[in-house]
């Protein structure tokens, strides 16, 4: 029970590798506050926690917007009475080459994965100050490393999200508060599974490990750094990935 009763708040989780973290948080014995735009998703997600034994609540909220942000920030301190960790995985795409993307396309990318991981990263800061504790996890990408065809919007949201993650290590660290990211590969989630087979086999051919990565494999080591087995731990980027950018 690695997060026995720490309050955890988890962007993205209805789906893929945010319902994945919760599910995981839940096992190791945190209590939850699950956000994404639908609640008919996260009611899905928060019936398996109750199911296991776990609690949680759902707080639909849109990521880019500040008041729904600062609301949910405020139900979770004033059900649970603190937030702990901070897991800021909600992310979207919306794949074009520069020369067909569009303002809209570039403009929703960065607000989703770039402006929601800042806002929601400001709104617990105050609290986890107080604290003098707590543990924020970004969500970035091997992408944001590496950019990729195709996704110049995506690829500077995750770096965007590198940079962020180290300056708000650096900001927080006299307050015990850690902040670190995980940037993940090839995931098979409902995102990936858009992709051609031709584009895929690519992909596969790039990883040294010789196959896709499972969201419980993320779900795991963001366990690892929300938890105090890597309280020597902040400012880090960690590639999850199978090898493919060794």
């Amino acid at each position: 029970m690695l997060l026995k009763d720490k309050v955890a708040l988890v962007t993205g989780a209805s789906r893929g590798i945010g319902r994945e973290i919760a599910l995981s948080f839940a096992r190791e014995g945190a209590v939850l506050s699950l956000v994404s735009r639908s609640i008919e998703s996260l009611e899905k997600v928060s019936a398996e926690i109750a199911a296991a034994g776990g609690r949680s609540i759902c707080l639909p909220a849109d990521v880019q917007d500040t008041q729904t942000v600062e609301d949910a920030v405020k139900k979770t301190i004033d059900t649970h009475g603190r937030i702990d960790i901070l897991v800021n995985n909600a992310g979207v795409t919306k794949d074009n080459l520069i020369v067909r993307m569009s303002d809209e396309d570039w403009n929703y990318v960065i607000s989703v994965n770039l402006r929601g991981t800042f806002l929601f990263t400001r709104a617990v800061t105050k609290s986890m100050i107080r604290q003098r504790a707590g543990s924020i996890v970004n969500v970035s990408s091997v992408v944001g490393l590496t950019g990729n065809m195709g996704q110049a919007n995506y690829a500077a949201s995750k770096a965007g999200i590198i940079g962020l993650t180290k300056s708000a290590a650096k900001e927080l660290a006299r307050r015990n508060v850690r902040v670190n990211a995980v940037a993940p590969g090839f995931i098979e989630t409902e995102m990936t599974d858009k992709l051609g087979e031709d584009t895929k086999t690519a992909v596969l051919n790039q990883i040294p490990l010789g196959r896709f990565g499972s969201p419980q494999d993320v779900a795991q080591l963001v366990v690892y750094l929300a938890s105090d087995l890597s309280n020597y731990m902040t400012g880090q980027v960690i590639a999850i990935d199978g090898g493919m950018v060794m």
